[in-house]
């Protein structure tokens, strides 16, 4: 009897979350704040430095200059600035959709200390006898713009004023100075120059006994209110010392939305339709679980506050591949119990149940891995890890619980009673229950394959093609970016077809030579430069101005200290080392030892190939190339672990393992056992990288291709690689114990009474 109640039940579920998804995705989408990759801004990475001999650099001191700067971007009007304390003494400024870039980076790195001197450098006033506020652009008497200030004390100008009018004349001049360098600046070298360092040096022939003060200099109008602005921010109490910096054009940063947008939405399709072609009635609940969970991932990031940021975005697009494959392991398991012979609501039931260790176990290693991430990543990776971490949180939330919500209202209402079809299993793939068949004992289509007795063919390849890869490497080393050594890149993006000789041209105008320029584009309309030197923040203005007029839009351009690339370059390898290590406790804990050997094993090599193959393509290697290596170490170990439950349980059946054949006979069933779902998890994930390799913005192009090769070898080590060196780890163990005890575990289903 169909009871219609659950089937009512789940189309009015799905129409209440459906309204309610449709309600508020647009408020959703428009409250989430885009990262300047994504609409143009400006990041910079700060040293600070003592302003004066002496100072110590404490968190205090971190904590005023973080407070200075925020009052200074509120000057730029960036509604939603990030301004990060890194360690001890560095801060992170991010101002994405700030219009002027230029300004921005001059008010931000200019100290403002204000300091009325004599003609000898003498200090008369600084900053601090100016009343709070008390800058203001102006006009002189002449219609000039000027910077009127307001002083707290009338009576020390004064007797500033008296002591400079008693100077024989020509010396009685007030240098007002803005950022005075002792012992590097001086009045005589910079007063016959065109434009001097000091802002004014007016001539004083009398006592003034007001408390206002005019700063009449070559000033525009708009230069003229950016300084008073400045002063009323008030000065910084430190040095700021570019170590990396990061400027984006609106341009590119639309272009790169609309790319990866429109390469995700490929992906999903295509996914959704996979998903519904092979798995039938659970592919639609898995379409249904999936579209909730993107919008979940969107809300929780919009109520953390998050930034989205173009890695942010593949993070979703590769979570919804991931997230796929709970949903196959889970439909994979029933299918498995539906052809032993037992009822749907049995099946349903032992399937949800027996996948349940497999999804949990994969997904904390992943997050493991994203987790470390996130730790020693810069901003844009710390935004990828991020995302990943509520990705995988949420598909769990909607694979598991979700898919067992929806599919169980249709299986407990009777509706499927005797509709395997439904299911994509054919009535004669099914076997009679009182033949007491085993889910284990179940045939596959790939019974012919033996991964022991192709073992040594496996090793022989992967250890041919690593000696190859190393003697490359070693010849050849890796294209690294700035990221990792130092420099400048440069991006431009331009109305005209560019080639090699515009772009070198273009550099030469502005005395600088390129290191290596890379063409791409449809219409050969981009071009990516680097540079050997660290521009300066001059040297970078009159670039953006120069090439905006020459090319039709603003240029992409980061720079990068020797320092922060030596320290990314650490962090690189200690993020691998601990991930490492993180999977092998995990592993062995919930395994044992010689799986996780193999494991970490399998994953280092997978690392080693995806640097292999980028040292001969010279494709170049940045940030996001060392968190598409963690995420395939993530996504590898996931692929491992699903394979080492199918060997877990395949061991306790067999309760002792006598001869390296029960070994071998572990191994093989098991691997053939989960190839399915390895190969249709791995086409999934598949799908989006390489939807985002061919529609996919430029700016993620090198990472998507990471993830490409990643994938593939990854797939091939979890099947090849880990298990057959568990097959050799394991007989070693067997020749000194003579006999391998398992550990026993009761298996209940609902159908058939426990033995």
């Amino acid at each position: 009897m169909v009871k219609r109640s659950r089937i009512v039940a789940f189309f009015l579920l799905l129409l209440l979350l459906g309204s309610t998804m449709g309600v508020t995705a647009k408020d959703i989408l428009h409250n989430i704040k885009l990262g300047l990759d994504l609409q143009g801004g400006f990041e910079v990475l700060y040293t600070v430095e003592p302003a004066k001999k002496g100072q110590k650099i404490d968190k205090d001191v971190m904590a005023s200059t973080a407070e200075a700067l925020d009052k200074r971007i509120n000057v730029l009007g960036v509604s939603e600035p990030s301004i990060q304390i890194e360690g001890s003494n560095r801060i992170r400024v991010q101002l994405a959709g700030v219009k002027d870039q230029n300004k921005a980076r001059e008010i931000l790195s200019t100290q403002a200390n204000l300091t009325f001197r004599d003609i000898d450098d003498k200090l008369m006033m600084d900053g601090s006898d100016l009343k709070q506020g008390g800058a203001k652009q102006t006009f002189d008497e002449e219609g000039k713009p000027s910077v009127s200030l307001t002083l707290k004390s009338a009576d020390k100008f004064a007797k500033v004023t008296k002591e400079i009018s008693s100077k024989p004349y020509g010396t009685n001049l007030l240098v007002i100075w803005l950022d005075f360098e002792e012992g590097k600046d001086s009045f005589k070298q910079e007063a016959g120059k065109e434009k001097p360092k000091y802002l004014s040096a007016p001539t004083v022939r009398e006592v003034f006994n007001q408390n206002t003060v005019s700063i009449v200099g070559n000033f525009t109008a708009k230069e003229a209110k950016s300084l008073a602005d400045l002063l009323n921010a008030g000065s910084l109490p430190v040095k700021l010392k570019e170590e990396s910096s990061t400027s984006v054009g609106a341009t590119f940063g639309e272009k790169a939305l609309n790319d990866t947008i429109f390469a995700g939405l490929i992906g999903v399709a295509i996914i959704y339709l996979f998903m519904l072609f092979y798995y039938r009635f659970p592919g639609l609940i898995a379409c249904v679980t999936l579209s909730i969970y993107i919008y979940l991932v969107l809300l929780i990031f919009d109520w953390m506050n998050g930034v989205l940021t173009l890695p942010g975005i593949a993070a979703i697009i590769l979570g919804v591949g991931m997230a796929v494959d709970a949903n196959i392991i889970t439909y994979e398991r029933i299918r498995e119990e539906l052809k032993v012979g037992r009822s749907i609501k049995s099946a349903f039931q032992a399937g949800e149940k027996n996948a349940f260790t497999s999804i949990l176990d994969s997904n904390l290693t992943t997050i493991l891995t994203a987790a470390v991430l996130f730790f020693y990543g810069n901003s844009s990776v710390k935004g990828f890890a991020t995302m990943l971490i509520i990705s995988i949180l949420m598909s769990f939330l909607t694979a598991v619980y979700g898919s067992r919500l929806f599919l169980g209202l249709w299986v407990h209402s009777g509706f499927f009673k005797k509709k395997t079809s439904w299911f994509g299993v054919k009535q004669s793939d099914i076997h009679d229950l009182k033949e007491n068949f085993d889910t284990l004992d179940l045939p596959t289509r790939f019974d012919k394959l033996d991964f022991v007795k192709n073992r040594k063919k496996f090793f022989t390849i992967s250890s041919v093609l690593l000696v190859a890869g190393l003697i490359v490497l070693i010849i050849m080393r890796l294209n690294l970016s700035i990221d990792f050594s130092n420099g400048t890149r440069v991006e431009v993006m331009s109305d005209k077809p560019l080639t090699t000789e515009i772009v070198n041209d273009a550099f030469s105008k502005q005395g600088l030579t390129t290191d290596d320029v890379v063409i791409s584009g449809d219409k050969q309309e981009r071009a990516a430069a680097r540079l050997v030197t660290v521009l300066s923040k001059d040297q970078i203005a009159k670039l953006k101005n120069d090439f905006k007029a020459e090319f039709g839009s603003e240029p992409s351009i980061s720079t990068v200290s020797p320092t922060v690339g030596k320290e990314l370059a650490k962090n690189a390898v200690i993020a691998l080392i601990i991930a490492a290590i993180g999977i092998i406790i995990y592993v062995s804990i919930r395994f044992e030892l010689y799986m996780a050997i193999a494991a970490v094993i399998s994953l280092l090599h997978d690392a080693f190939f995806m640097v292999a193959f980028f040292s001969i393509t010279r494709l170049e290697v940045d940030l996001t190339f060392i968190a598409a290596v963690l995420t395939i170490v993530g996504y590898s170990i996931n692929d491992t672990i699903v394979t080492f439950d199918r060997m877990r349980e395949n061991m306790q059946k067999k309760k002792r393992l006598k001869t390296p054949a029960d070994i071998a006979e572990v191994l093989n069933v098991s691997t053939r056992q989960t190839l399915t779902r390895s190969i249709n998890t791995v086409f999934t994930v598949l799908v989006t990288v390489i939807a985002l390799v061919i529609f996919g913005s430029e700016s993620i192009r090198n990472f998507s291709i990471a993830l490409f090769v990643g994938l593939m070898v990854g797939v091939y080590s979890s099947i090849c690689i880990a298990g057959p060196l568990w097959y050799v780890f394991k007989t070693r163990e067997l020749k000194k114990k003579g006999v391998i005890k398992t550990v026993k575990e009761k298996r209940k289903y609902s159908d058939q009474p426990q033995v």
